[in-house]
């Protein structure tokens, strides 16, 4: 990824945590522990936590990034851009809401897109604040945040291996009795089955799990780590790492109840 989409994350966060409309809006995902935790894994997109009206907080995001947001980023960085409401079957899912924003200038292969993603999350502990840079941003506590990675992992439709390597990079931020709390959130989103099934299919498809992993520390993870993660196994050994965390730490059995 490149330092210009970083640099535009950076002002789109920092832009909604000084702004009403991120009032009560919490950082969470990938660029979230990039941002305040120093992860060396690259996001392309942003996401937030909101426990209100998914589609009037889209809007608010939408009308902000219009007035404030592009005209910034024409400005200091000569990009064109556009802020837009996700469509598609995942745009409109029940607990999520997507803004589209793209940057663009009069040059080949210049385009850049950033998802910001609204969605609803179960959180067990109070909202947090973490500073950045002298920004306040509103966020999940650590427990809060690894566990819906590892719902995330356990959840999707089709899995992500970027929460392979998140969970792998942020395993020390779950809590004593995150297997309690992660067997009480997935009860109430009714993911059991298919959480034991997930991890039944990590053991099953090992190779391409593992060559999917090393595809995301080999595009998403800053060098210097992606070299220590590739002399120290790789894919391979994230795969394992992470499967000790579910079986291990969080009591999680790969046999459907």
């Amino acid at each position: 990824m490149s330092e210009v989409t970083e640099t535009i994350q950076r002002t789109v966060a920092k832009l909604l945590a000084g702004s009403p409309a991120g009032h009560r809006l919490h950082l969470i995902g990938g660029f979230r522990y990039r941002l305040l935790d120093g992860s060396p894994r690259v996001s392309q997109d942003i996401d937030y936590a909101w426990e209100g009206d998914l589609d009037q907080k889209q809007q608010e995001i939408i009308d902000l990034c219009n007035r404030r947001l592009l005209p910034d980023i024409r400005s200091r960085m000569g990009y064109q851009g556009s802020a837009q409401a996700g469509t598609g079957e995942l745009a409109d899912a029940p607990s999520l809401r997507v803004v589209n924003l793209a940057f663009w200038r009069d040059a080949p292969g210049s385009r850049i897109e950033i998802p910001v993603e609204i969605t609803r999350v179960i959180r067990l502990d109070a909202p947090a604040v973490r500073t950045a840079g002298g920004t306040v941003y509103s966020t999940l506590s650590d427990a809060d945040m690894i566990e819906s990675k590892v719902i995330a992992l356990l959840g999707r439709p089709v899995i992500e291996h970027r929460d392979l390597v998140d969970v792998f990079l942020l395993a020390d931020h779950l809590a004593a009795d995150s297997d309690t709390r992660v067997t009480e959130k997935l009860a109430r989103l009714g993911l059991q089955s298919h959480a034991a099934q997930r991890i039944a299919s990590l053991h099953d498809s090992r190779r391409y799990h593992a060559r999917s992993i090393d595809a995301v520390v080999a595009a998403q993870i800053d060098e210097p780590a992606a070299a220590n993660i590739r002399c120290s196994g790789g894919g391979e050994m994230i795969l394992d790492a992470v499967l000790g965390t579910l079986e291990q730490k969080l009591a999680l059995s790969r046999c459907p109840p």
